[in-house]
């Protein structure tokens, strides 16, 4: 299907039209630009650097030593996952956000800017967490570190450290997080649209699964968006190719929920999603990882 969209969109199209700039955008975007930051660099704002700090995505950053002066290091891993969740990247408990993001500096009307090193990769799951956690004026930096360094801005080799403990009080709203039940419950009552960020292959089942004994295939009723095709190198593609994209896909007007292989690149697509679509947007947190690892899940593969 998008070897299809590439050869439509390029004759509909041209380059000219396929911007990154938000220079002229208005802030209910969930992406900035690196020309925007940095012209607020004088002002309150909290930056947080959301790199991954391990390979596991086998992505090399293209400038593995630098930062965005200011910024704030946040570990996806050590500081906004679960440290006793069964899955990988499992959602924090709501007092742990609120003690990270108060460490971090963040008050209740903080703007934050999440980055990472590889473009557009982690930065989105940090994103949506403050989203679901009631934080409304936090984006991504469109691009990340690449951007900022590409764009000739000043960078730094140390992180800074917030001066003061912030107010933010976390809120769950509990419907931006979906369960394993409550995706199995879904392929009998269709309540919602299911998206999977995985690539074809393991989404089909005809290619292996990165984390050993964990077998591939997908949910019931499910649909492949893989993560890699909402994004143009390390930038976010444009409303009107994601528009295309998404209409591809014919879903009906009822809530999407998105997974991927353990809750990472689901939000990926969701921020994609959010950029051209007012429905409402959630993540099956335990996603692949767990219902292929849950005993009697149902499971379909290609032609089966």
């Amino acid at each position: 299907m998008f070897f299809i969209f590439n050869i439509i969109f390029n004759n509909t199209y041209s380059m000219n039209q396929v911007v990154h700039s938000t220079k002229n955008k208005k802030m209910t975007s969930p992406l900035v630009d690196a020309e925007w930051l940095h012209n607020q660099m004088n002002q309150t704002i909290i930056i947080l650097d959301a790199s991954q700090k391990n390979n596991i995505s086998n992505k090399t950053p293209k400038y593995p030593n630098k930062v965005i002066p200011g910024a704030i290091d946040v570990d996806l891993k050590r500081d906004l996952s679960d440290p006793e969740g069964a899955f990988p990247n499992t959602f924090p408990l709501t007092s742990q956000f609120q003690e990270t993001a108060q460490r971090l500096g963040v008050n209740h009307n903080s703007t934050i800017v999440v980055y990472d090193n590889l473009g557009i990769y982690n930065s989105p799951r940090v994103w949506w967490l403050f989203k679901a956690m009631g934080h409304e004026k936090v984006y991504v930096l469109d691009g990340g570190l690449s951007a900022w360094v590409d764009a000739g801005y000043e960078t730094s080799t140390e992180h800074s450290t917030a001066t003061t403990k912030g107010n933010f009080i976390a809120r769950l709203n509990s419907e931006s997080v979906k369960s394993y039940s409550d995706v199995l419950n879904n392929i009998s009552t269709q309540d919602c649209s299911v998206l999977d960020a995985r690539s074809k292959g393991r989404f089909d089942g005809t290619a292996p699964e990165p984390r050993e004994g964990l077998g591939s295939g997908h949910i019931p009723n499910s649909k492949n968006l893989p993560y890699t095709e909402v994004l143009d190198g390390e930038f976010m593609k444009s409303k009107e190719e994601l528009k295309f994209i998404f209409d591809c896909f014919s879903l009906p007007e009822k809530p999407i929920i998105f997974s991927c292989g353990s809750g990472l690149t689901a939000c990926i697509i969701l921020l994609a999603a959010s950029l051209v679509s007012e429905k409402p947007l959630s993540v099956f947190d335990g996603s692949w990882t767990e219902w292929a690892s849950t005993e009697g899940a149902l499971i379909e593969k290609l032609n089966t």
